[in-house]
């Protein structure tokens, strides 16, 4: 229907006004479907016990976490592990909870807690002793002190990791600045270099590999322990597939303890 519209006393502008349109049957029913109905797929894939859950870990968790929870997770049905290998200063753990839905970190007893920003479960109290050379005369004693190992070449972790709180801490006891003659991350390597004779070390009593030619003895006199956390987003155990692994981390924990 044609209608008039007067804009100015000298001017006048006819509009033609098209009858409204029907609304079609699939708008107006979507329209009436309630938001729990809307919510319900969000809803199921939170509740899926399976998917994809990314881990991330340094290398010695890993090394030990690992297989404990491909084999935990090998059931038809059950979250498919997507697994990472991360070795970075403590402070740079809670930021990959970013881009990975678990991170295994590790921290002194002494160190400051995790950020606000994250979860975390502990997995492990470990002890961190000394290795030695299979036949250093130090292997003769049940325990040592930062005085008996004081005045050995040591073999360390680099600057703002975890263990070198630890070692600064024997040099305190002692009253000495340690002889650090090498800088290695990697257990693996670290017991290598200690079996060939370049020098003593700390090693994690459960996670890291025992090695045939290297000996652990406990240390005294300094707290020599560390946590192994799995550290999460608060959000991310909204899923069940997610709640599934850390279940499964808590169990393998238990196990790596007991061997």
């Amino acid at each position: 229907m044609p209608t008039t519209i007067r804009t100015a006393p000298s001017a006048v502008r006819t509009v033609s006004r098209s009858p409204p349109r029907p609304i079609p049957m699939a708008a107006a029913h979507t329209g009436s479907v309630p938001s729990s109905r809307l919510a319900r797929p969000a809803e199921v894939f939170l509740d899926q016990p399976g998917g994809t859950v990314s881990v991330a870990a340094f290398h010695s968790a890993a090394a030990a976490f690992y297989p404990h929870l491909l084999r935990a997770l090998a059931e038809p049905g059950s979250p498919r592990p997507a697994l990472h290998d991360e070795d970075v200063a403590q402070n740079d753990f809670p930021p990959l909870t970013r881009d990975y839905d678990i991170v295994l970190a590790h921290r002194l007893d002494h160190a400051p807690p995790w950020s606000a920003t994250v979860s975390a479960t502990t997995l492990l109290h470990e002890p961190l002793d000394v290795a030695l050379p299979a036949h250093h005369p130090l292997t003769a004693k049940r325990r040592l002190t930062p005085g008996d190992v004081a005045d050995q070449p040591w073999i360390t972790v680099h600057d703002g990791f975890p263990l070198m709180a630890t070692v600064e801490a024997i040099a305190a006891a002692a009253h000495r600045r340690l002889d650090i003659v090498h800088r290695i991350n990697e257990f693996a390597v670290v017991a290598e270099v200690v079996a060939a004779g370049g020098g003593i070390a700390l090693m994690p009593r459960w996670t890291a590999r025992r090695h045939p030619d290297v000996v652990l003895r406990p240390l005294t006199g300094v707290h020599a322990r560390r946590h192994i956390d799995a550290l999460h987003r608060p959000e991310r155990t909204a899923r069940r597939a997610v709640r599934v692994v850390l279940a499964a981390l808590r169990r393998a924990a238990t196990e790596i303890r007991r061997s």
